[in-house]
C-alpha cells in the first residue's frame, strides 16, 4: 500500500473513531409539550445551552445562496430572536450581504453538542433599517465596533496584504475608542422571518426527535406542528 493510501486509511480511520463528546446524559424531549409556536421553545433551549456551558451556544450557520442558486455558509452570532425573526447584523457589501440581495431567503443553523440538540430556522430575510442597524452597532463591543468600521465596503473583498489589515484595524481601533457611537455606513441588521423551524434531540439508541413548525395561518398559533423521521 503506498504512502498517499496509508495516508487516506488512517483519516477514514480517525474519522470512524471519533464521537460526539455530550455533556452526561441527553435531555429528553417530549414533542408533545412543545409550545404551538416555535419562538418559546428555540428561547428555552437556547437559555438552557447558555446555562449549561455550551460554548457560544448564540453561533449560528448562515446560510445563502446567489441569484444562480449556488450556496455559501458562514458562522455569524444571532443578536435577537423575537416576534419579527431572527436577526443578524453584517455588512451589505459582504458576499452574504449581496447573496441575500439577489435571493432574500437564508437558512440558519444551531448545534448545540453538549445536550445534542440541533435548531434549524428557514424563510425569507429583510432589512430592518438605518436606526435599527446603528443601535445594533452601538449595542455591540468596542472590539465588535472597530471591526465593522474597518470592514465597511471592505468584507469579503481581496486583501492586498495583512499589513494593510493591521492598518485598517489601528486606524478603526482608534477611531471606536474616540468615537463610541460612530456608524459603519454599510453595517446592516437582518431579520429572517421564519417559515419553518426545525427543533432536533438526540438520543441515546438514535431514536431521535424531530418535531418540525411550519407556518400556518389556519393552525393555532399559526403554525403547524409535524414529527419527522431522524
Amino acid at each position: 500500500m503506498s504512502d498517499d493510501q496509508n495516508e487516506a486509511e488512517a483519516f477514514r480511520a480517525l474519522l470512524r473513531g471519533l464521537r460526539v463528546p455530550h455533556a452526561g446524559e441527553l435531555p429528553v424531549f417530549d414533542p408533545d409539550t412543545a409550545p404551538d409556536a416555535p419562538l418559546p421553545l428555540f428561547r428555552r433551549w437556547l437559555r438552557e445551552a447558555a446555562e449549561a456551558g455550551e460554548p457560544g451556544p448564540h453561533t449560528m450557520t448562515l446560510a445563502t445562496a446567489d441569484a444562480d442558486r449556488r450556496p455559501s455558509q458562514r458562522t455569524v452570532m444571532l443578536h435577537d430572536a423575537d416576534e419579527h425573526g431572527w436577526h443578524f447584523g453584517t455588512h451589505r457589501t459582504s458576499r452574504k450581504g449581496r447573496e441575500l440581495a439577489e435571493n432574500p431567503y437564508a437558512s440558519l443553523a444551531f448545534h448545540w453538542m453538549r445536550a445534542g440538540r440541533q435548531v434549524r430556522v428557514s424563510g425569507r430575510v429583510g432589512e430592518a433599517g438605518p436606526e435599527e442597524s446603528a443601535a445594533d452597532l452601538r449595542g455591540r463591543s468596542p472590539a465588535a465596533l472597530a471591526a465593522a468600521l474597518a470592514g465597511s465596503g471592505r468584507q469579503s473583498k481581496v486583501l492586498g496584504s495583512h499589513e494593510e489589515l493591521l492598518r485598517a484595524f489601528e486606524t478603526a481601533y482608534e477611531r471606536a475608542e474616540r468615537e463610541p457611537d460612530a456608524t459603519a455606513p454599510t453595517w446592516t441588521l437582518y431579520v429572517l422571518e421564519a417559515d419553518e423551524v426545525e427543533f432536533y434531540q438526540e438520543e441515546a439508541r438514535r431514536r431521535h426527535v424531530r418535531l418540525r413548525y411550519r407556518r400556518d395561518p389556519d393552525e393555532r398559533g399559526g403554525w403547524r406542528r409535524e414529527l419527522l423521521w431522524p
